[in-house]
């Protein structure tokens, strides 16, 4: 067993190989001046079992292009198998045609990790598990819940409601909530435009009640902004937001900041902004050992499943 590192969060690279305790796969990654990705394998990884650790993190264009060019240079270096590690699958939202005339990216960038020459994906919390059905090699979807769950569990707190964002995460909230023992709630919405949302009003009882809104992932932050003032006016006592993905792009950052939040918690499968790094609302859990524990069992041949609860 291999594991090598893409440039989109080498931290989480260094915490899973120093939990499996194997050194860094040895390569160059690098740019030519015109930007063009440079990348060879500097060991020998003929007949071995290659891990490609690579997150869709803020410039998804190019390090999606950069797991492409690595994953190809490991097929062309006769490796046995070759897993693609992308604790955030990028594109993952467009996973349907929502209108006449649009591409379905995800299914998209399955197909080019295939043709790049992926055997198996390890990823986190897809945005539509049914992204899974887009590939044809085999598919472990991790979650992030258990890491959540616990560090909720922790925070001891009573009268505890978890709210879905959304219709489209009821599924995720209701299994959430059971682990937790907590009663479940929805935001009820609409979306006129894309990253525009208009929050109508909260579906269960949350007065005088702590809440966890519950997302897998948090982009602009509007959403998440609309559904804690829709929470307040419901009478909701400490409203709490926990998200696998922290995007967080454009006003994001300062708009959580602004909030009545009282922590937003989340996971490294990317990296956070430095800007949200030192502020106290932000927690950050790390996934380092789910995605470690998994390479492990995937390269022994041993079941992945008892890690999804």
């Amino acid at each position: 067993m291999k594991v090598f590192a893409g440039s989109s969060n080498i931290q989480l690279v260094n915490e899973i190989v120093d939990y499996l305790e194997i050194n860094l796969g040895r390569c160059v990654l690098e740019r030519f001046s015109d930007g063009e990705i440079h990348f060879y394998v500097d060991e020998n990884v003929r007949g071995e079992d290659v891990f490609v650790i690579q997150t869709g993190a803020f410039d998804s264009n190019f390090h999606l292009m950069e797991l492409f060019v690595m994953i190809d240079a490991f097929k062309r270096s006769s490796a046995e198998r070759i897993t693609a590690v992308i604790p955030y699958y990028a594109y993952a939202r467009q996973d349907w045609k929502d209108r006449p005339r649009v591409p379905i990216s995800a299914r998209l960038v399955a197909e080019l990790l295939e043709a790049a020459g992926a055997d198996r994906v390890l990823t986190m919390d897809l945005h539509s598990p049914q992204i899974q059905g887009f590939f044809s090699v085999p598919v472990d979807n991790l979650m992030a819940a258990p890491v959540l769950s616990d560090y909720i569990r922790n925070l001891h707190l009573d009268n505890l409601t978890i709210v879905s964002p959304d219709a489209g995460g009821v599924g995720r909230a209701r299994w959430f909530a059971k682990l937790l023992g907590a009663k479940l709630s929805i935001i009820d919405k609409r979306r006129p435009a894309p990253n525009i949302a208009k929050v109508l009003h909260v579906i269960g009882d949350v007065k005088d009640r702590n809440v966890v809104i519950l997302d897998d992932m948090v982009d602009t932050a509007g959403t998440l902004v609309q559904s804690v003032l829709a929470l307040q006016n419901e009478g909701a006592k400490r409203i709490f937001a926990a998200s696998t993905h922290p995007v967080l792009s454009g006003e994001a950052v300062p708009r959580i900041m602004q909030s009545e939040l009282e922590q937003f918690i989340t996971t490294n499968t990317i990296p956070l902004k430095s800007e949200a790094q030192s502020n106290e609302k932000f927690v950050v859990l790390s996934v380092a050992k789910l995605f470690g524990e998994a390479i492990q069992r995937i390269y022994k041949g041993t079941s992945v499943s008892s890690l999804f609860c």
